[in-house]
């Protein structure tokens, strides 16, 4: 099976890019990097399959190098199963006479348990505040979501919940660079709507859980889809929740439009949809919040903006 490499790496932003035939080079999407010290190759290179990479000024070794699966997962912020099912979907076949899913260059682990969590797995975790403090979310809001502390992965650790509030997975994200990582045989991220179990009539709706926890900062209701996309699990997810209302307050980047038009799409119709927008200058809400504080954020809510279609709220509706 042949899969598109260069395709899926130009779905996103890179820094200082410089394609080839055979490679790109790029600053590293790992790290706060600007020069060309990552590449990734779009062909087989001797042993090396396509889509291996290598981060020469990687902070740890876990991050130096790996193959196209782990590189894609970041970027589409995802756990490592969920990508390989991704690309088994969109490049790969199925032998019929097993499950064994044939892919090249990558090599797969299809993972077929989805189980929610132990909330004992936190147990080993400090509340140390600190990492999230210098992004301009309070200890009350950190409390408020469960964020924790992995004093040995030096990471922010942020539970993922069901809205009935049952562990479904966790985030880890280091507090150095911007590597994450998902907990192993826990709910698919795809699957799920970060602080669902929070929402209210009015609630925000954003990208990732930074985000959400900085509308959460100005005291509004906040969820994040976990990325740049959005599927009928996360619409389903909203749809049974007591939301009415939705803001939409996407990153200012082409992910983010793509990603404001799919939740518009999906949710017209089903409660009503207000469009707001970040400052031009910041990439996302946490960024606003930092540069300008929680003024910016009220003012972006302030001036969003209706979209027009018929609303019936089915849920309250008597025949």
């Amino acid at each position: 099976m042949d899969i598109d490499i260069r395709a899926e790496l130009e779905k996103y932003s890179w820094i200082k890019p410089r394609w080839s035939t055979d490679k790109l080079i790029a600053a590293s999407p790992f790290r706060y990097d600007h020069s060309p010290s990552f590449f990734v190759r779009l062909e087989q290179y001797g042993d090396y399959p396509a889509g291996t990479w290598s981060d020469s000024g990687a902070y740890d070794d876990e991050w130096r190098s790996g193959n196209f699966v782990k590189l894609l997962s970041f970027l589409r912020n995802e756990t490592y199963e969920e990508t390989e099912e991704y690309l088994r979907c969109e490049y790969g076949w199925q032998d019929e006479q097993s499950e064994t899913v044939v892919i090249r260059p990558v090599s797969l682990r299809i993972q077929r348990v989805r189980q929610s969590l132990n909330t004992d797995i936190l147990a080993k975790y400090t509340e140390d505040y600190s990492y999230m403090k210098k992004r301009g979310i309070s200890e009350r809001v950190q409390r408020q979501m469960g964020v924790l502390y992995d004093t040995q992965q030096k990471a922010a650790v942020i539970p993922w919940r069901l809205a009935n509030v049952v562990l479904a997975n966790v985030k880890y994200r280091k507090t150095y660079g911007k590597t994450f990582w998902y907990a192993k045989d826990a709910w698919p991220i795809r699957q799920l709507v970060y602080g669902i179990e929070k929402a209210q009539a009015t609630t925000v709706i954003c990208e990732a859980e930074i985000d959400a926890m900085s509308w959460m900062e100005v005291g509004y209701a906040a969820v994040a889809v976990g990325g740049a996309s959005f599927n009928n699990w996360k619409r389903d997810i909203l749809l049974r929740s007591k939301i009415s209302e939705l803001i939409v307050c996407c990153d200012n980047d082409k992910a983010g439009g793509k990603l404001r038009k799919e939740i518009e799409t999906a949710m017209r119709g089903h409660v009503r949809i207000r469009q707001a927008y970040i400052r031009a200058d910041c990439k996302d809400a946490n960024e606003a919040l930092v540069k300008y504080g929680v003024d910016s954020l009220r003012e972006s809510v302030e001036k969003s903006e209706g979209v027009s279609f018929m609303y019936v709220n089915l849920r309250n509706r008597k025949d």
